[in-house]
């Protein structure tokens, strides 16, 4: 029985045998977390090509929104990721779902300043939308087609996808955060399908594993798992990551003042 996951990898394990060609994994610490990065250089393979960073936190603690080193790692790689210009944050999920509420309750924390260009640009600041469509069962219209429409509305240089991810082993649920500049491909999902392609420039996707392919663990098909702190995990998830993507986005600002803002 195959089992799902997003996590690029359990798809793909550093030192694990052979990867096939055209991918190649790195590995390296940074402080008490364990970054792995995976690029995809060709098509055809379990997932789109792409660089794919994944930040893992030690297996006995879990994502810490309060950690001023962790939120300063992720910004960087946010950063790096996105082209200069004006972005608009997505946040892909259903609010009303809590494993896959991430996205949206991302979405509510981001730092918007589009409509105050005549405050935001003497300071600096980056043109920044943020919206969470929710599902398409409930606005009946496609999620693609509505980020197209808002990406050509404010000439936006790219999207930032935020959504809940899945994994296949518990050592990261709630502990790891995956970034990938191949935009936001969930298997078997193509109605959450963000990319270059739907929507006419670069997406980058970010999330965090609230959930487990429960093939893992037994062999009854369909089934996920999720954290006994669910809640917990998703606001301390949620929190951590809007305050990297607001510090990505707008670094002229310091933390206490982006704190102050979205307050």
């Amino acid at each position: 029985m195959a089992i799902y996951t997003d996590i690029a990898p359990e798809i793909y394990p550093p030192g694990r045998g052979r990867v096939p060609e055209g991918v190649r994994c790195t590995v390296h610490q940074a402080g008490a977390c364990r970054i792995t990065r995976v690029r995809i250089e060709r098509d055809g393979l379990a997932r789109p090509a792409g660089h794919y960073v994944t930040v893992e936190t030690p297996r006995t603690a879990a994502l810490d929104d309060q950690d001023e080193k962790l939120t300063a790692l992720l910004a960087r790689e946010v950063a790096e990721m996105l082209p200069p210009g004006p972005v608009l944050v997505v946040g892909v999920g259903n609010r009303r779902v809590t494993a896959d509420a991430l996205g949206p309750r991302v979405a509510g924390q981001v730092l918007v300043t589009r409509g105050l260009e005549t405050v935001a640009a003497p300071l600096g600041l980056r043109t920044v939308a943020s919206i969470a469509p929710g599902p398409g069962g409930v606005t009946g219209l496609a999620l693609a087609g509505i980020v197209a429409a808002l990406v050509k509305e404010m000439d936006a240089a790219a999207v930032l996808a935020v959504d809940s991810l899945a994994c296949a082993g518990p050592e990261r649920l709630g502990r790891s955060v995956q970034l990938a500049d191949a935009g936001l491909r969930p298997a078997g999902d193509t109605a959450r399908s963000l990319t270059r392609d739907t929507v006419g420039v670069p997406v980058v996707a970010l999330g965090i594993p609230t959930m487990m392919d429960a093939g893992a663990v037994c062999s009854v098909p369909g089934l996920v798992v999720t954290p006994r702190d669910l809640d917990g995990l998703v606001r301390r998830g949620s929190h951590l990551l809007a305050r990297a993507v607001n510090r990505a986005l707008q670094p002229r600002l310091t933390p206490a003042e982006l704190g102050r803002l979205v307050s």
